[in-house]
């Protein structure tokens, strides 16, 4: 409306009010149909400018119009790669044109076109940094649910091998001793029922690698050994309350893993901080994990961070929730609630 008042050499006004209803007009679905809005607004000035030089009208149209830039920046951030090639081509046809009719220096024509392409190219650009964060994402979740597998497997594969030596020996004392043998069938179906429950979380969970650690997984127990003494900074301490006794050993190995993840970043980018407390109580039935540090706030954290990522896929896949982020008065606080069967969604 400035442009309107202040300047003198434009053009006609029904040829003004086109102009800016075709740039202003199809930016409302520049996200869904980016082709479609580049080639009705840029269409709709070409044929702007072909009037103006086919009735030799004198005046430029508004500076307002470079809005037309977002249309160029949007058909290369959500447009396919069909759609902006024919939509550049829309849009390098209006700058020829449009210089046609507004006669401009040689400096000002590279600019112009200088200025659609970088729009172009970083529609581009950020278009590949969103697929590449995406792609990182994936393998994050990827990454996490072949630790779950392959955890689930080793516990899967110990409750197996308890069933075939109950199995053997409840078989070799069943003659002569069958008070025994009825005592074994009552530990192999004890440690069937175990195994069931294991096959149900692991079910959906895909392994992506056939190598196997043999080491047993680590649960709740251990989690105390990832505390530290005061010469290390921050310092680590770790409270149990509760009873873990009959814990899914899924869930014990996720609360190990999430603990050790969180102390893990606490260490790389908690600014300040001097002491990481962990603290894990088991209800009668879930289990809740929390860890809080004392860094400053201004530590630069990044709260869509890969291992943050991970920790959240693998708290879903057990049935839980997962939650990261400042504390209420100083530092960072990571809580993760699992339930005590580590059932799946």
């Amino acid at each position: 409306m400035l442009d309107v008042v202040v300047r003198q050499d434009i053009a006609p006004r029904p040829l003004l009010l086109l102009a800016m209803l075709a740039v202003l007009g199809p930016l409302l679905w520049r996200r869904t149909h980016p082709l479609v809005a580049v080639a009705v607004s840029f269409g709709t000035l070409t044929i702007v400018d072909t009037v103006r030089i086919l009735t030799e009208s004198h005046g430029a149209l508004l500076n307002s119009i470079s809005a037309a830039l977002i249309l160029a920046y949007a058909l290369f951030r959500w447009g396919s790669g069909r759609e902006a090639a024919c939509g550049l081509g829309v849009i390098m046809l209006w700058l020829a044109i449009t210089y046609v009719a507004d006669p401009m220096s040689a400096w000002e024509t590279v600019a112009g076109y200088g200025f659609f392409l970088f729009a172009a190219a970083l529609g581009a650009a950020v278009r590949y940094r969103a697929k590449v964060r995406i792609r990182d994402i994936d393998q994050a979740k990827a990454r996490e649910r072949e630790q779950l597998a392959r955890e689930l497997h080793d516990t899967v594969a110990h409750h197996v091998s308890g069933i075939a030596i109950q199995a053997q020996a409840g078989r070799a004392v069943a003659a002569s001793h069958p008070e025994r043998a009825v005592e074994a069938l009552a530990v192999i179906e004890d440690a069937a029922t175990r195994t069931l429950t294991e096959l149900r979380t692991i079910v959906g969970v895909l392994r992506a690698t056939p190598d196997a650690e043999f080491a047993p997984q680590p649960g709740v127990a251990e989690v105390e050994q990832l505390a530290s003494d005061g010469q290390t900074r921050p310092r680590v301490e770790v409270r149990l309350f509760g009873e873990f006794d009959d814990l899914s050993p899924a869930v014990g190995a996720a609360i190990y893993r999430l603990a050790q993840e969180s102390i893990t970043n606490a260490r790389r980018h908690a600014r300040h901080a001097t002491r990481v407390t962990v603290s894990v109580t088991g209800d009668a039935d879930k289990v809740r994990l929390t860890i809080d540090d004392d860094g400053s706030a201004a530590g630069g954290r990044v709260p869509a961070g890969y291992g943050l990522v991970g920790m959240q896929e693998r708290a879903s896949l057990l049935g839980g929730t997962f939650r990261a982020g400042p504390a209420a008065e100083r530092g960072w606080r990571v809580e993760a609630v699992l339930p005590r069967t580590g059932t799946p969604r």
